[in-house]
């Protein structure tokens, strides 16, 4: 007999009794809040178009790196699971990649991946049996064949998820042409865009001189000085918030700040254009980077986001053959309080800048992350990310933070994904994690039951919406 599948009502929810009772009337009262998405990496030509999505496989199993770098750990070759090398296409029959996918997906038990997917084939697909190898065509053609008809086009979903506004991110070099798009079809529906500028402050970026050939060409600036380089980012940047942008994204290899003399600055990013930066250069002038884009986020009001600490690419054949974002990025210790402290004794006072803090070393919580924003007016605390966005990381970051930071130098909850139809299920699990650390709190009479409410609220909805500036 195939095994049902069943989401629990009370999943994720504490086992003891009492609390579970708490943590469900905290979490009925915000399950069926607006989505605020204020950051991540949904594609803006869904919304543009609105044209179907392919099938099970296309929109399911080759866009998802969690998925992908779990199946490769276990010698599953990129190519079969319908990965296509750079410049070519995919050779693998989408079915077949499915059942592959099929086949393993034992190896997803006990991780988020499996949440989000079973409440994506549960709720938006309405499956009742679990995927296995003897379900894989069953899966397939149900989920293709719905993704054929008008209730799952892009706008739909959208609409049917409750999502209020999704932030998608694109780089300086891009010209939002989708989101503009979006603007001129007459929908509804809010999708703004956020500034990513790495290709064109990342020396070691690949393609970097092009890149800022590029940005010179696009706004008419002398990219090849820098006070016409910086000029090209702050006319790029009025683009991006005329085109919807509340924030920007910056995605370092550390988290580290500089704030060099101009003489000195303009003399690094000369050695960084004429292709002669060594290491550290690059890593330099990252670093001022940081400190001139908060500069201009202080002018235009952009929300600054800072994800450090991922050492991208870390599987050199993977990266040359596929590309990037495939699942071979891998966490480092990441240092905050020395990094940080040029950008923040220049800005860190101003409370009408916002510096959004992410990391991948959650050694970095308690000792560093909670007292600089426990402290810095200008700083806040993005949520439990990428490898730690899973129910133990979120609990881990509220135990780890809340008393030194407490919950509103956080921001809430963002989903910072590619795979649109796991954004439900992210929040719903968000809020049944946060909801079980609020009936904790209550039952050990450290909150009441009415102030765990309206933190329940602005955890789920009123944060991400201030910080966001949505």
């Amino acid at each position: 007999m195939t095994p049902a599948l069943t989401l629990h009502p009370d999943r994720l929810l504490p086992v003891d009794p009492a609390m579970r009772d708490i943590a469900r009337r905290l979490y009925n009262a915000v399950k069926s809040l607006p989505i605020i998405s204020p950051h991540g990496h949904t594609d803006p030509a869904w919304f543009a178009t609105n044209a179907p999505f392919g099938n099970a496989t296309e929109l399911l199993l080759v866009p998802d790196h969690y998925v992908l770098r779990m199946l490769y750990s276990q010698g599953i070759a990129m190519e079969d699971l319908g990965v296509a090398p750079v410049g070519e296409e995919s050779r693998a029959d989408p079915r077949a990649a499915w059942r592959l996918f099929a086949s393993h997906y034992h190896l997803f038990r006990g991780t988020p991946s499996q949440i989000w997917l079973d409440w994506v084939f549960a709720e938006a697909f309405g499956l009742d049996v679990r995927l296995s190898a003897a379900t894989a065509d069953h899966y397939f053609d149900h989920i293709t064949d719905r993704l054929a008809s008008d209730a799952f086009r892009p706008r739909a979903l959208f609409e049917r998820f409750g999502i209020e506004v999704i932030a998608t991110t694109e780089s300086p070099l891009d010209p939002l042409a989708h989101h503009q798009a979006i603007r001129d079809s007459g929908w509804q529906g809010r999708v703004i865009t956020a500034y990513r500028p790495d290709p064109v402050v990342d020396p070691e970026f690949e393609g970097f001189a092009d890149n800022l050939a590029q940005l010179a060409a696009i706004t008419g600036e002398d990219c090849e000085s820098w006070d016409g380089y910086l000029a090209a980012h702050r006319q790029r940047r009025a683009f991006f918030a005329q085109m919807g942008a509340t924030s920007t994204d910056h995605g370092h290899p550390t988290a580290a700040t500089a704030d060099l003399p101009r003489a000195e600055a303009a003399a690094l990013f000369a050695r960084v254009r004429g292709g002669k930066a060594t290491p550290a250069d690059a890593e330099l002038f990252r670093a001022q980077m940081l400190t001139e884009m908060a500069a201009m986020s202080l002018e235009d009001g952009l929300v600054m986001q800072i994800h450090p600490g991922s050492f991208r690419n870390h599987n050199p054949q993977l990266f040359h053959r596929f590309g990037r974002d495939k699942g071979a990025d891998i966490p480092t210790r990441t240092d905050y309080v020395t990094a940080l402290r040029p950008l923040l004794a220049k800005f860190g006072n101003e409370a009408g800048l916002t510096i959004i803090l992410f990391t991948l070393d959650e050694s970095a919580y308690a000792r560093e992350l909670a007292p600089l924003a426990g402290h810095y007016p200008a700083l806040r605390l993005g949520p439990a990310w990428w490898f730690h966005d899973s129910p133990e990381g979120m609990r881990r970051f509220r135990r780890m933070t809340t008393e030194t930071a407490g919950f509103y130098n956080t921001v809430g909850f963002n989903d910072d994904t590619r795979a649109f139809l796991s954004i439900p299920a992210r929040h719903d699990l968000a809020r049944r994690i946060d909801c079980g650390y609020l009936a904790e709190l209550v039952a050990e009479h450290r909150l009441s039951e009415d102030e765990a409410a309206e933190l329940a609220r602005d955890l789920a909805y009123n944060l991400a919406k201030q910080a966001y500036r949505l």
